[in-house]
C-alpha cells in the first residue's frame, strides 16, 4: 500500500494535480489557500487585491517585525479599496472560492482531506467531488490501516476584536481556529488509530518552531497526550513551514512533518 501525504497546499494546484501519481490514495492536511506568498510576491489574494508591490512591502515589513506598519499598510490599502468596511469579507470569499474550484479539481480519487487553519470548512461540501472524502474528529480505514483527522489551528489568548482587526488590515485570514478544548475533544473521540492526521503539530519545541520566521507556531498538547497514551504507529501533520525538525520519534510513534507543499511540490510517502 502507498499513500501519498500533502499538507500546505497553499495554491499549489499545479503540483497537486499530480501529488498522487503512483500512489493508492492522497492524504491532504489543510491549508489550500494562498493569501500572500513570501517568495513568490505576485501570488496570492494579497496581491491580486493590491499588487506585487504592496505584497513585497508587507512582506518586508513583517519579515523586519514591524508589525504595526504593516497593520497601517493593510489599513491603508484596505480603506482605499472598500472605504465602509462592509464588503472586504465578501470580497475574500470570493478570491478563496476561485482559489478552491481549481484546487479541489486538482484532487485525484480517492482523496481524504481536513482542514487546515486558513481554510473555511463551510465551502467545502460545494466543491469537494465524489472521490474526495473530508474528515475531521473521523476515521477512516486505508489499506487495513485506520487514519484519524483532526483539522484545523488553535487559537491563540489574542482577543477576538482583535483577530478580527488583523482580518481587516491586510492580515491573513484565519477562520478555522478552534479552542483548546474543542481540539481536545475532537482528539479524544478519535481513540486508538494507527496513523493520527492534523494539520498542526504536536506540543513539542523542535517541531513546532518555525527557523525562518524565528518564532514557535502553536502545536496541541492534547495531541502530544494522545500519542504518548494511543501510541499511533505515525502522527502527520504540516502547518509549521521551515521546522527545527522534520521528524521526532515519540516512544513507538513516528511524528513526521509531511512539508510545505506549496514549496516543494513533494509528497510524503507513507508505504506498508
Amino acid at each position: 500500500m502507498r499513500v501519498h501525504v500533502v499538507s500546505d497546499v497553499h495554491g499549489n494546484s499545479r503540483d497537486l494535480a499530480t501529488a498522487g501519481d503512483g500512489a493508492d490514495a492522497l492524504v491532504c492536511l489543510g491549508d489550500l489557500v494562498l493569501f500572500l506568498d513570501y517568495a513568490d510576491h505576485s501570488r496570492g489574494i494579497f496581491p491580486d487585491l493590491f499588487g506585487a508591490a504592496n505584497a513585497a512591502a508587507l512582506v518586508e515589513l513583517r519579515t523586519d517585525r514591524r508589525f504595526g506598519e504593516a497593520r497601517a499598510l493593510g489599513r491603508r490599502l484596505w480603506g482605499e479599496l472598500d472605504p465602509t468596511g462592509d464588503g472586504r469579507e465578501s470580497v475574500i470569499e470570493a478570491a478563496v472560492r476561485r482559489q478552491y474550484a481549481e484546487l479541489f479539481a486538482a484532487f485525484p480519487n480517492p482523496t481524504y482531506a481536513t482542514y487546515g487553519n486558513v481554510d473555511i470548512p463551510s465551502l467545502w461540501p460545494e466543491y469537494a467531488g465524489e472521490g474526495t472524502t473530508v474528515l475531521d474528529g473521523q476515521r477512516v480505514e486505508i489499506g487495513g490501516r485506520v487514519f484519524g483527522f483532526v483539522g484545523g489551528g488553535l487559537a491563540t489568548p489574542v482577543p477576538p476584536q482583535a483577530r478580527n482587526s488583523a482580518r481587516r488590515t491586510g492580515g491573513t485570514p484565519i477562520p478555522y481556529l478552534l479552542s483548546d478544548e474543542e481540539y481536545a475533544a475532537k482528539i479524544e473521540a478519535l481513540g486508538e488509530v494507527d496513523v493520527l492526521c492534523t494539520h498542526i503539530p504536536p506540543d513539542v519545541p523542535e517541531l513546532c518552531y518555525d527557523t525562518v520566521a524565528r518564532r514557535f507556531e502553536r502545536g496541541s498538547a492534547a495531541l502530544l497526550h494522545a500519542i504518548r497514551t494511543t501510541r499511533p504507529r505515525y502522527s502527520l501533520f504540516g502547518h509549521v513551514h521551515q521546522p527545527l525538525a522534520r521528524r521526532v520519534r515519540l516512544g513507538g510513534t513516528e511524528c513526521v512533518n509531511v512539508g510545505h507543499f506549496n514549496a516543494t511540490g513533494t509528497p510524503y510517502v507513507l508505504e506498508w
